[in-house]
């Protein structure tokens, strides 16, 4: 697989950058709260998952709950956990699918959508195979764990509006009202001009961080693929992702280069993700970035997946659940956050169904996620090699991650 076999960096890099700041961002203003509104569908469209483990199955009764859903197949590296799901939520065993290959057993067994949730590592494969094969996309973050796996995301969103179909990735802060007229005011110049912003990623706790064992099998459950950078991106790339996207989504551009420091200090890991990192992003217009990341258990107090925007003239706060406002100036606005993650996700299964019975496939997020993407994994290499780095540097490194699959069940 070669996703920039036709792909124009230079082109690339302009078109992400600079054009986005009034595009992406603002249209992903499509994928607003109204439309969790309750429905009465007026058909069920046949739904696989890929990945049968935490996240989805904590999807599914949502999928459920919508009633324009029907899950007609699923798919799990472990033929146990794909028969559990399948027991659970009704699956015929014949439309029940394991291995590296389940997923190309799945959407060519009569789906016609298909729920990525598995490990993040062969996310754009997989969706690849989806579009190519005419199936509409629902999928988790992160999207890809590296530059060349996050182009392809980009690249398959475009395919599949040009095929008619439905791209769509499960964030769920810019679903929130609340955080929506916060960042409108903010890309509407609430703040001024923007001084400094300042975000936490800080994970709830430790990834589990076992002992290697003679193939990669053992990574692929129970979370412990984020202990993995290859698997799983890195903390900053799997889980401040969530943080990161809704600053992309208020300021409506990425930044142009980041500098830090990252690491690892646990004892005796296995696993080679980092413990802690500090990253400082330059933005286009000269405004200063710092972001804050971990992974430990250590009773911090700070809001995790949060961040300040402090302007000229105001200050805005962010955050996945809790107070949000704009403080100063001529736009103050305050509002609160519930559950973010629940009603984002039924707000997100809603736009899901409704673009596809409704017939619109501009995908409008999939472009957001990209930049959100090269963000963290910008944010990680500079971490990682303490020192600065641009984003066109970055994308001109093109650095593929990889894994040894040998061992594996195909």
């Amino acid at each position: 697989m070669n996703p920039l076999a036709n792909l124009s960096r230079r082109k690339f890099l302009n078109n992400t950058l600079a054009a986005t700041a009034a595009g992406s961002a603002i249209s992903a203003l499509s994928s607003r709260a109204e439309d969790a509104k309750p429905i009465t569908p007026d058909r069920k469209i046949k739904i696989g998952l890929i990945g049968c483990g935490g996240r989805g199955n904590w999807l599914l009764p949502y999928f459920k709950k919508h009633g324009g859903y029907e899950l007609h197949a699923v798919a799990d590296y472990f033929q146990p956990v794909a028969d559990q799901c399948g027991d659970q939520f009704g699956v015929d065993k014949a439309r029940r699918f394991s291995g590296l290959s389940g997923y190309k057993r799945l959407i060519e067994s009569g789906v016609e959508a298909v729920l990525i949730e598995d490990v993040p590592y062969f996310y754009p494969e997989q969706a690849r195979a989806a579009v190519d094969a005419g199936k509409h996309v629902y999928m988790a973050k992160p999207v890809a764990v590296d530059v060349p796996g996050t182009l392809l995301i980009g690249e398959t969103g475009k395919l599949a509006t040009q095929k008619n179909l439905c791209f769509l990735v499960d964030y769920q802060l810019p679903t929130d009202p609340a955080c929506i007229e916060v960042a409108n005011r903010i890309r509407t110049g609430g703040l001024g001009p923007m001084g400094h912003l300042a975000s936490f990623g800080m994970a709830w706790h430790a990834w589990p961080d076992p002992p290697l064992g003679p193939t990669l099998e053992c990574r692929f459950r129970d979370e412990i693929w984020l202990a993995d950078t290859a698997l799983g991106g890195d903390t900053i790339v799997s889980y401040d992702i969530h943080i990161i996207d809704g600053i992309i989504f208020a300021l409506g551009k990425p930044p142009v280069a980041a500098i830090g420091r990252a690491r690892i200090f646990r004892p005796d890991p296995h696993g080679d993700r980092t413990d802690v990192a500090a990253v400082i992003y330059e933005c286009a217009d000269g405004a200063t970035w710092t972001h804050v990341t971990q992974a430990l258990d250590n009773n911090f107090e700070v809001t995790t997946l949060s961040a300040s925007f402090y302007g000229m003239k105001a200050t805005a706060h962010l955050q996945y659940g809790g107070k949000v406002y704009v403080r100063g100036g001529d736009k103050s606005y305050s509002g609160q956050v519930g559950s973010v993650f629940n009603e984002g996700a039924e707000c997100n299964i809603a736009s899901f169904y409704q673009n596809i019975t409704g017939g619109h496939f501009a995908n409008e997020n999939v472009q957001r996620a990209v930049d959100g993407h090269l963000t963290a994994i910008l944010g990680r290499e500079a971490a990682a090699r303490n020192t600065r780095l641009t984003m066109a540097e970055l994308l001109k490194e093109n650095k593929k991650l990889e894994v040894d699959l040998k061992g594996l069940k195909a």
